[in-house]
């Protein structure tokens, strides 16, 4: 979320740009639910970040 934040994304503009569903992205901040690589590389790359930033908490 931190990350998303910094951008100045909402969680719908990162859904758009990852290509996945807007309340998945919310259910990830959140810690609801387990995501695959290729999602956190979406998600990384919609971001303009290293996917390892991501897993840091």
């Amino acid at each position: 979320m931190k990350a998303r934040q910094a951008k100045g994304m909402s969680q719908e503009d990162l859904a758009g740009e990852a290509e996945v569903a807007r309340n998945y992205v919310s259910r990830i901040e959140n810690g609801h639910v387990a995501f695959s690589v290729p999602v956190l590389l979406k998600i990384a790359e919609a971001l303009d970040i290293e996917p390892s930033k991501l897993l840091k908490r």
